[in-house]
């Protein structure tokens, strides 16, 4: 059976890493990846194969969501640290 899921080429190749995708490209391959499943137009296997990528794909969005959360937080986290320091530097000078 030939594997065409991901670059269009056959065999094991043919899904690019899923920790070598941006955000996006792993977000935009979820999305045609769920449109193809709901065509529901394979056989089991070939499902199945698209299933697995599919959670692949969410996990590896999960995690770039995650990443992108925590940096937002500390962030926010350096910024409110920052502020309290200038409030004292201002009560002192007061």
């Amino acid at each position: 059976m030939t594997d065409t899921i991901g670059t269009g080429q056959p065999g094991q190749d043919a899904f690019p890493p899923v920790a070598e995708l941006s955000y996006e490209q792993a977000r935009d391959e979820l999305i045609e990846t769920v449109k193809i499943l709901e065509l529901g137009q394979m056989g089991l296997d070939e499902s199945l194969k698209y299933w697995e990528r599919g959670e692949a794909l969410a996990k590896a969005c999960e995690a770039h969501l995650d990443g992108a959360s925590k940096r937002v937080e500390e962030a926010l986290r350096k910024n409110d640290e920052q502020e309290e320091a200038e409030v004292e530097v201002e009560v002192e000078e007061a």
